[in-house]
């Protein structure tokens, strides 16, 4: 499983530490990291845009994105066609995003949650499974909405 990763300079140290102890967890998995590459402040879209397009030409198979709250970064991945990223602050809701809204994306808010958080969330996000049916009953109407 190749996974795509970003983060700004607030993500960064979340970021660090997912790729090694999530590796270590599961050695099946190969981080694409997009950057940022240290803590000096960055900016969010760029790395967005990064983790998106690896993910739409099928460089990865899912994406993480890490920085302060977390809404701009989910705000700017949605703006992609078939791009679903989901804003998680517990396991729970990182699961779910999986199983019933089958988030390509995990977005994460490195300012809210502790790396001991974000690895849980990020190791149940990818133990997930999509429902299928009237879940994707519900993407398709998603995919299909129109705004005048």
């Amino acid at each position: 499983m190749k996974i795509v990763i970003g983060a700004d300079h607030r993500g960064f140290s979340h970021k660090a530490c997912i790729k090694e102890r999530v590796q270590v967890a599961d050695k099946s998995i190969e981080w694409l990291d997009v950057g940022a590459y240290n803590a000096d402040r960055s900016d969010y879209p760029v790395f967005v845009e990064a983790v998106c397009q690896a993910l739409l030409e099928r460089r990865a198979d899912f994406g993480i994105l890490l920085c302060g709250s977390g809404v701009g970064m989910s705000i700017a991945a949605n703006r992609f066609p078939g791009i679903y990223a989901a804003l998680a602050w517990n396991e729970e809701v990182a699961r779910m995003s999986r199983q019933d809204d089958n988030a390509n994306i995990l977005v994460l808010p490195a300012d809210f949650v502790s790396h001991e958080q974000a690895i849980a969330m990020v190791k149940s996000w990818l133990q997930a499974t999509f429902k299928q049916g009237r879940y994707q009953e519900r993407l398709t109407m998603v995919d299909n909405l129109e705004v005048d």
